[in-house]
């Protein structure tokens, strides 16, 4: 059935109060054990002073959130603000030559910040990987490029390779580890783009000027090299209408997402809960069941705000980054599950949608999702924890096409097809609900713990059953119809605006 099936206004609203309501008690239990549990030896390490004028302590257990907006904030402001007034005085000066310029400045401050034994390493891989992409043999390319990542993701040659740095200082393993990742990504992209290339090679300067874009360097997002190439030397610098307005808008909504976060880390110890198993053992199902809830909910807002910095700064050079992530609240297929969309895009162009074709067919799926988690595990880095969490989404990933093609044989695809609009968008959100659990479990794993994944399981799954099995699913049910509704609104719009741009048109 069509996205655009409407469900009475009355439903919706007793969605909405039992969505909110579950939320705020589920908030309120763990308001609770925050605040009467603040003294315990198990916070000590992750709970640190906050705000001592209310009398409140703060949630510390994330250490790139308490990097990037409290340590080492000035540190990061002063890099991207240098950025930001060199690129735009030289941008003035000479447009044609923006791209170089960024690169002139990018290198600089990798310099700067990690000496020339680092810059020398990266370089030695750049070239590699283009000495490769000359061959223009995809194969060859993938085979180079992965085995440069594994390099920097498993032992032995990752310890020597971070041997040649000299020095230590607390973000060194930080900024080592994340510009290297990100250039090997970077390279594979120059590399399997150059193969596309019907004439002729880009240059090795192509190269560097892609890869030492400040902003991306170290903690990316990553733009796929055709995309960034086609943005960075476009001269036509002009401003669309009310872009800067939108720059502005999305910059305070970074500022207010922070501040709301920081208040919320002060009340509500989301980060350091889980780490305690003897008093996750002590808490309600609905307690565990918001603390696995809001720990994704945290890990988007933490991903869109980190990202949402960086596309701030390259949207005022006139590039058009990936989007933030999708909110895991929108999220009930795995089709659509990431927390880096820079990453997502890599993937689904190189290797998802590349084998996967249209995405109907139940071994090219398998085929192509094996193959993108394959390479997703070594991006993560190579461990049990990234084995169980990679297998999960695969599966559920697959389970997802098998369980839409069981259903559109008959007897089902007739049975559906004699039920009203309203009446199937019901029965498909009670699936998309258990749906949604599954994507929490199977990722909450890899923020969390493997234990704190199981105990959730378990309490809601069997202790729990069947009253806070069935009221959390209910619960999820109605967040998943809200957001329904949300997308049946969205189409509609759109739908709508093409229809008056074929009026304009004819």
């Amino acid at each position: 059935m069509g996205v655009k099936a409407a469900l009475p206004k009355f439903e919706l609203r007793l969605y909405t109060a039992a969505l909110f309501g579950a939320i705020l008690w589920a908030a309120s239990w763990i308001f609770e054990v925050s605040s009467e549990q603040t003294n315990r030896k198990a916070f000590k390490e992750s709970v640190k002073p906050g705000w001592h004028y209310f009398g409140r302590r703060m949630d510390a257990a994330d250490f790139e959130w308490v990097m990037w907006f409290t340590t080492f904030r000035s540190h990061i402001l002063f890099a991207l603000s240098g950025h930001v007034i060199f690129a735009k005085i030289c941008s003035m000066l000479s447009p044609k030559r923006r791209s170089f310029i960024y690169m002139v400045y990018g290198l600089s401050a990798v310099f700067v910040s990690m000496g020339w034994t680092y810059v020398t390493l990266v370089l030695s891989h750049c070239i590699i990987l283009y000495s490769v992409a000359l061959g223009k043999r995809k194969w060859l390319c993938f085979v180079a490029g992965l085995t440069s990542l594994a390099t920097f993701k498993m032992e032995p040659m990752v310890s020597w390779q971070s041997g040649f740095m000299t020095g230590s200082f607390q973000l060194q393993d930080i900024l080592f580890y994340g510009g290297c990742g990100f250039s090997i990504m970077r390279c594979m992209s120059f590399a399997l783009e150059n193969c596309e290339k019907e004439d002729g090679n880009y240059s090795f300067m192509d190269l560097l000027k892609y890869n030492f874009y400040l902003p991306f360097f170290y903690f990316g997002p990553i733009m796929t090299f055709d995309r960034f190439h086609a943005q960075a030397n476009n001269t036509d610098l002009t401003r669309k209408q009310w872009e800067m307005w939108n720059i502005r808008t999305q910059a305070l909504w970074h500022l207010g997402a922070i501040l709301v976060v920081d208040i919320l880390f002060h009340f509500l110890y989301i980060l350091t809960i889980p780490s305690d198993m003897k008093l996750l053992k002590q808490l309600s199902d609905w307690s565990l069941a918001g603390l696995a809830y809001s720990n994704l909910v945290y890990d988007w807002v933490k991903a869109a705000v980190m990202f949402g910095v960086i596309n701030t700064v390259s949207r005022l050079d006139h590039l058009d980054p990936p989007q933030p992530p999708k909110c895991i609240t929108m999220l009930y297929v795995f089709a659509e599950t990431h927390f880096d969309r820079g990453i997502n895009d890599w993937l689904c162009k190189y290797v998802y949608d590349y084998l996967g074709k249209n995405h109907d067919q139940i071994f090219r799926e398998l085929l192509a999702t094996v193959c993108t988690f394959v390479v997703t595990t070594l991006w993560l880095g190579p461990c049990e924890i990234v084995y169980i969490w990679s297998f999960c989404n695969c599966f559920g990933l697959n389970f997802e096409l098998w369980v839409a093609k069981f259903f559109s044989v008959r007897p089902f695809s007739s049975i559906e097809g004699t039920l009203s609009e309203a009446m199937s968008r019901r029965i498909r959100g009670v699936f998309n609900a258990a749906n949604f659990w599954c994507i929490i479990l199977f990722n909450v794993l890899a923020l969390n713990s493997l234990e704190f994944a199981k105990l959730v399981a378990k309490r809601l799954l069997v202790k729990g059953f069947p009253l806070s099995t069935l009221s959390v699913l209910f619960v999820t049910y109605c967040g998943v119809q809200l957001v329904k509704e949300r997308e049946r609104r969205l189409a509609l719009e759109e739908e709508a605006a093409a229809a008056l741009q074929k009026e304009k048109a004819e």
